[in-house]
């Protein structure tokens, strides 16, 4: 579906993010860091696989950016786990001078 790799508008963007809001720091820090990395080239496709973690407590949101569980029934789409894929992806590496 072409709609699928449509780029979010900015007022999708801003409000795919509100709602991205957290209650625990661990899960807003995943998140934040997607957005630093993702915003500029986040899809429709996306948007809807990220909305569906956003539905999901903090608790077992944490339990699938970590790993500890693996997407099932509503969640256990290809778009929920491209989502996830990009949310694990570790954080850059900065190279010491010293």
């Amino acid at each position: 579906m072409q709609a699928d790799h449509e780029l979010l508008d900015a007022q999708s963007l801003g409000k795919l993010k509100w709602r991205c809001r957290r209650g625990l720091l661990e899960n807003d820090l995943f998140i934040e860091r997607f957005f630093r990395r993702h915003e500029s080239t986040l899809t429709q496709r996306q948007a809807r696989g990220l909305t569906l973690l956003t539905d999901l407590s903090d608790n077992d949101l944490m339990d699938l950016l970590l790993g500890r569980q693996d997407p099932t029934n509503d969640l256990a789409t290809e778009e929920v786990r491209e989502v996830l894929q990009l949310l694990r992806q570790p954080p850059d590496v900065v190279a010491s001078s010293l």
